[in-house]
């Protein structure tokens, strides 16, 4: 028993010292256990890797990659080894350009700060490649077809490319390169920061065709595999937080404007799919739910580690597909992740399928098919063999798509920290006028239009245009190349009744001078009444407007006069009294309530019910912004902030009281001028697809 502990740590077990319980060990901060951070008891009774009498696990201090590398300058300082905290700084000789960080420190997580550092003298087609710290390059050419090659030193794994090819462009193929230690690892942070631009890649709506136009495709396009180890070696607890990571991330992918098709499947001994991507309604299933219905099985299941199984089950589909969609599977885009500790302990490697995968999909689209498939890799568990899942995952310029984290909670962190980063929704834009200026908001519905409230402009704004910025997430600006509010909106339509101000029909779209690009931060809002909203929604394609309707605005208080189809009858009689209490009008008597609150309007506000619940409210200079709800994990605007009955925006999280209510332009009722500008077809920006 003596011999399980570890100098300078602790250990945990995970079932006592029976067969197949794990020993792990842990440190403190800034060290790592070592000669191994886990050992497994085998049935004959001894742990593997075998303990040592004589020299018992220790935990020592945390060190770098040698940075004395550099080619053609010098470092300082120089030492034998580089441990947390240490500073080294970089200087090229004479002629030399210096590219990269002058300045590193050696981090918590074994891996050097900022950027190798290079001094480059070449005028070849590409720049010099460096040579990333603890590693050793051969290859001193850089014109087209010629290449480098890379190996780490001693007790150092190669992550990334292990060979890279100058091509015409001026760029190398693959990814640099990094040499890990077994204790180097890589921060949510940082993780976070990389794959969300990677996968937002796989996931963005944006498919060019020949003509360069835009246009959007339905989920059947983007398929989804996901692989979870549920092996021993990976534990019931890295289980369970893997399967919650994924549903973080899963919750992300729905903010996009696409519905992918998901194939789910847990491995060990066996491969077991949970959904398959060749069911009828795939593209409908509850993947969240059917993550939460698995559950970990005991260990006479989960005694090996086939990850070449998993793969050839992932081939299988694959294959079932192409022959299902011979003329459209070519511009399947094809997304593989795999959560794993990559310790394979039968079925071989993995390699084999993964080629065959490479190959069914270069197949179909010949020279781009590396733009048609990813492979990403987590590693997840306490130990991980590095080689196994770099090997299998994607190497393209400028992606990472092998990830290294240092235990199952930083793979949740990692997703959390992509919050907000995967979808945009508010777009703030000045309107500057001679002596004025005035602030709103809108919200992006296509790469070229913004949605907002028509009283944000003038007159003049709209047949004489005036400076119009629209910022978006801060630079870059866009200008504006035309207003255009709805025909019926006459803010001054009702003076003769008294009414100084009348909003019926408030809305407008900015028309930008050109293509907004869409990014990690940069996303399009669903509309109603679109074939887009539907697929968003789960809805089927024959599903309308109406059907939508019902979704949508169930929660939220309806202005209808009449029981007809506009949508019931609820909480009007309270919204319109707020609202003309609050409105000053010179003769009270003459004016309904439906001439200042017309069918257009939903209403928001008030205190509801016996538990006193309270809405946000809209302060100044909102105007315009998007009236949203959340269905299935979607967000669908269904109405602009138009007006408001009450100013309670002076201290922080306002609250609705009893008498305030905010009005906002029900986009149901507006329909036909939404389509006549963004279902236009023969622009050069995608028209949205308006249904019944």
């Amino acid at each position: 028993q003596q011999n399980l502990s570890i100098v300078g740590g602790n250990y945990t077990l995970s079932d006592g010292t029976n067969p197949n319980s794990l020993l792990t060990y842990s440190c403190l901060e800034g060290y790592y256990p070592f000669p191994t951070q886990m050992r497994q008891c085998q049935r004959s009774g001894r742990w593997y890797p075998p303990l040592k009498k004589s020299k018992p696990a220790e935990c020592l201090m945390v060190t770098c990659p040698d940075p004395l590398v550099f080619e053609y300058g010098s470092v300082s300082p120089i030492q034998m080894m580089y441990y947390v905290n240490n500073e080294t700084t970089y200087k090229c000789f004479d002629g030399y350009k210096f590219v990269g960080s002058k300045t590193r420190v050696c981090q918590l997580n074994g891996k050097w700060s900022g950027n190798t550092p290079i001094c480059d003298q070449s005028s070849a087609v590409c720049p010099d490649p460096g040579i990333p710290a603890g590693s050793r390059r051969t290859g001193r050419h850089f014109d087209i077809d010629d290449k480098v090659a890379y190996r780490c030193d001693n007790g150092l794994i190669l992550i990334g490319s292990a060979e890279r090819v100058c091509q015409e462009s001026g760029e190398w193929t693959g990814i640099e390169p990094a040499c890990y230690y077994k204790h180097t690892y890589d921060t949510p942070q940082e993780v976070a920061k990389a794959f969300s631009k990677a996968i937002s890649s796989d996931l963005d709506l944006a498919v060019l065709d020949e003509s360069s136009k835009i246009r959007l495709e339905q989920g059947g396009n983007l398929h989804i595999y996901i692989a979870i180890d549920k092996s021993d070696s990976v534990e019931e607890e890295n289980f369970i937080n893997s399967k919650n990571a994924m549903k973080k991330l899963i919750e992300k992918i729905s903010f996009f404007e696409v519905t992918p098709k998901y194939e789910l499947l847990f491995f060990a001994t066996k491969v077991k799919e949970v959904v398959k991507i060749t069911d009828p309604g795939n593209e409908n299933v509850d993947i969240i739910q059917e993550l939460d219905n698995y559950k970990y099985s005991g260990p006479e299941d989960n005694s090996g580690t086939n990850i070449a199984q998993a793969f050839h089950t992932i081939l299988e589909r694959m294959s079932i597909v192409k022959e299902r969609q011979k003329a459209t599977f070519k511009d399947v885009r094809h997304v593989i992740i795999l959560f794993s500790d990559g310790i394979a302990n039968m079925g071989g490697s993995a390699d084999d399928n993964v080629a065959k995968i490479k190959y069914l999909v270069e197949s179909v689209r010949g020279k781009d098919w590396e733009d048609y498939l990813d492979i990403y890799t987590f590693g997840v568990g306490p130990e991980i063999n590095e080689d196994a899942l770099n090997s299998i995952a994607s190497k393209k310029p400028d992606e990472r798509h092998f990830y290294k984290l240092k235990d199952i909670k930083s793979l949740e962190q990692t997703f959390d920290e992509m919050i907000g980063k995967l979808y945009g929704i508010y777009l703030f834009f000045l309107c500057q006028r001679e002596g004025k200026e005035s602030t709103c908001i809108g919200s992006l519905v296509n790469t070229r239009f913004v949605l907002t409230a028509a009283h944000c402009f003038t007159l003049d704004d709209t047949e004489k245009l005036h400076r119009i910025i629209v910022e978006i997430h801060n630079p870059p600006a866009y200008k504006v190349k035309s207003v255009r509010p709805h025909k019926n909106y006459n803010n001054q339509a009702k003076k003769d009744l008294g009414i100084p101000e009348f909003y019926d029909y408030d809305v407008a779209l900015i028309e930008l001078e050109k293509d907004v690009t869409f990014s990690a931060n940069i996303r399009p809002i669903c509309i109603p009444c679109t074939k887009e909203a539907s697929h968003a929604l789960g809805l089927p394609d024959t599903a309308t407007c109406k059907d939508q309707g019902e979704v949508h605005i169930s929660c939220i208080y309806i202005i209808a006069y009449e029981e007809d189809d506009t949508g019931p009858l609820f909480c009007r009689d309270n919204c319109i009294e707020d609202a003309l209490e609050t409105i000053k009008i010179e003769d009270r008597g003459k004016v309904k309530a439906k001439d200042i609150v017309t069918d257009n309007f939903l209403c928001t506000g008030g205190i509801d019910g016996p538990q006193g619940q309270t809405d946000d409210i809209s302060c100044k200079g909102e105007s315009g912004g998007a009236l949203f709800v959340q269905k299935k994990r979607r967000l669908i605007q269904v109405g602009i902030i138009s007006w408001g009955v009450k100013n309670l925006c002076q201290v922080d999280n306002p609250k609705s009281d009893e008498k305030s209510r905010d009005f906002h332009i029900n986009l149901f009722r507006v329909t036909d001028f939404l389509k006549e500008r963004l279902g236009k077809t023969g622009e050069t920006y995608a028209p949205l697809t308006f249904i019944k």
